[in-house]
């Protein structure tokens, strides 16, 4: 087996915000290894949009860039997975285990592992996921705006807050009621938006290479460029969970504004810990954890207090 050298921190996750916490961590010259097996959540997306001087950029070409900036500054770039996160009794020192043999060690660790997202059981929703099969308006609703749009019914609250949402961009908006029951409450609010409502289960979505519209179970077909959705978000936190760290109700990661979680020496950032952030978000995240971290080390230090 591989023992690698002893790093300050280890970040798992060569995200956004894995990436941002590893450049400031680089720039406050600690040692860092950053293990960025695994796709991202935005692959499947062309462009990113809502990241200031970043707006319209392919999300891999960010990661390119910020991996070379990160290198620039001395940190590890390591393409694997990590299988194992264990804090041994020995001052806290954490052991790393990746999918190659290789094993790191470190004092400190951030999990930066994202999310994935579990999208709804209808044919054409996964084949068009991220071109024009869309979950958030303030990321994608200018590049399709003013064009006739859909909404799938479901049983998520957030269903509602996007129907609410989506005439912003367009004055054409459908949502497909599908499973979702509608209360008088909603149906006032839908009127007062200008959303229209149309009754019955989805078959699926009609994709012709690109999509053209939903076809429902009793065989209407309605015409849409684009149609919005509520996937389920469920964190990738195995390693969180292996650690022994404080979970809410539920299902997320208790974290403090930093990303500092129960376990002492565990930070998160970005999409493990917040199913809300877009790219610009988890990047600050990263930042965050990163300063955290940083003066958590020299308090250590100044406190004579050994780190591993």
């Amino acid at each position: 087996m591989d023992t690698g050298q002893k790093y300050d921190v280890v970040i798992v996750g060569g995200g956004a915000a894995g990436l941002s916490a590893a450049l400031v961590l680089t720039r406050s010259r600690r040692t860092v290894a950053v293990v960025r097996g695994g796709e991202p959540r935005n692959a499947p997306a062309e462009h990113m949009h809502g990241f200031l001087s970043r707006d319209g950029m392919p999300p891999g070409e960010l990661l390119v860039t910020g991996a070379a900036e990160v290198a620039g500054y001395g940190g590890e770039l390591i393409d694997d997975v990590v299988t194992t996160v264990e804090k041994s009794d020995d001052h806290g020192v954490f052991t790393v285990t990746l999918a190659g043999g290789r094993v790191l060690t470190a004092h400190r660790v951030v999990i930066a592992t994202g999310l994935r997202d579990e999208l709804p059981d209808v044919p054409g929703v996964r084949e068009r996921w991220g071109a024009e099969v869309l979950h958030c308006p303030y990321c994608h609703g200018y590049e399709v705006r003013d064009q006739p749009l859909g909404l799938l019914g479901g049983a998520d609250p957030r269903v509602m807050h996007l129907a609410v949402l989506l005439p912003q961009w367009s004055d054409d908006v459908i949502l497909f009621q599908h499973t979702m029951t509608l209360s008088d409450t909603d149906r006032a609010q839908l009127t007062a938006r200008g959303v229209r409502v149309v009754e019955g289960e989805v078959a699926r979505l009609v994709v012709d290479g690109t999509l053209r519209g939903v076809e429902l179970t009793d065989g209407r077909a309605v015409p849409r460029s684009a149609v919005f959705v509520a996937p389920t978000f469920l964190p990738n936190a195995d390693l969180l969970h292996a650690l022994g760290c404080d979970f809410d109700e539920k299902g997320w990661v208790v974290a403090d504004p930093t990303g500092r979680t129960s376990v002492p020496g565990v930070w998160v950032a970005g999409n493990v810990s917040n199913p809300a952030a877009q790219v610009i978000n988890a990047a600050s995240a990263g930042y965050s954890a990163a300063v955290a971290i940083n003066s958590d080390l020299a308090m250590a230090a100044a406190n004579a207090v050994p780190v591993g």
